[in-house]
């Protein structure tokens, strides 16, 4: 609403608006120091990412060491697994690569010291999809993989859930596989294959993204930027409303000279 001439805010209304601009300023600069905060933690997790990507494969860890893992400090590590491919179980999970659309062909490996990971051993293109239009690729007796552990992906992929019943998989849901393929003392993590060619070419491996956006700086400049305008914004009605009483207290104060009689 636009002032009259003259007239001057209440000081209930400009408390209240100052309040406003206050704590507006207060919540959008919280929410640019939390975009700090994460900023500094997306930079950490390139950097441990990176490292972990250039060292060299450690074993797979065990049932003993699975209640201790967490994503942070296992993810993208890079492994070695010696077993054999329990190629009958085998599961395909729709994919979307620069390959083009069609599988990851999710296999289980029976390691030597008795448990179980799935293995995705990499793409395969909607002709390749049948075992048998690829029997070359289906290693037979004991093998050695190295890839990089994964996180498992519950629930399925954004508006496809997992139907196990049907065989129709869109996400790497380990717990899940495990449990529709019958398999114990499955490891809570899968592991993509490195690019080490597959007998037959397929599938193809080594097609992991390992890259992280990192707009957080941007988000914060934003926030930060937000709280200044709301401080500014409340400021102005403030020295609007001082300048405004200073006038009307001047005028109040101000006679007119008596005219000759």
């Amino acid at each position: 609403m636009t002032r009259a001439p003259g007239q001057t805010r209440s000081t209930t209304a400009v408390v209240l608006i100052a309040l406003a601009a206050a704590l507006s300023a207060a919540l959008l600069a919280a929410l640019g120091v939390w975009q700090v905060q994460r900023l500094f933690w997306k930079l950490d997790l390139i950097e441990r990412v990176e490292q972990r990507l250039g060292a060299d494969a450690v074993t797979a860890p065990g049932p003993e060491a699975w209640s201790g893992m967490t994503p942070a400090a296992s993810e993208y590590l890079k492994v070695r697994l010696t077993g054999r491919f329990l190629h009958d179980k085998e599961t395909r999970v729709q994919a979307v690569t620069d390959l083009g659309a069609g599988h990851w062909v999710l296999t289980p490996l029976q390691t030597a010291q008795g448990f179980t990971v799935l293995v995705n051993r990499g793409f395969v293109s909607p002709d390749r999809r049948d075992p048998e239009t690829r029997r070359e690729g289906q290693i037979a007796g004991e093998t050695t993989v190295t890839g990089l552990i994964r996180r498992t992906e519950p629930d399925g992929a954004f508006l496809r859930a997992n139907d196990p019943t049907a065989d129709r998989w869109h996400s790497r849901d380990v717990a899940a596989i495990a449990s529709a393929r019958g398999l114990t003392e499955a490891a809570p993590y899968f592991v993509d294959a490195d690019a080490t060619p597959n007998p037959g070419g397929w599938p193809v491996g080594g097609l992991t993204k390992v890259a992280f956006s990192n707009n957080h700086l941007v988000y914060a400049v934003t926030w930060f930027t937000l709280a200044l305008m709301a401080l500014a914004g409340g400021g102005y009605v403030v020295h609007d409303w001082r300048r405004h009483k200073r006038r009307v207290s001047a005028g109040a104060h101000t006679y007119p000279l008596a005219s000759a009689q």
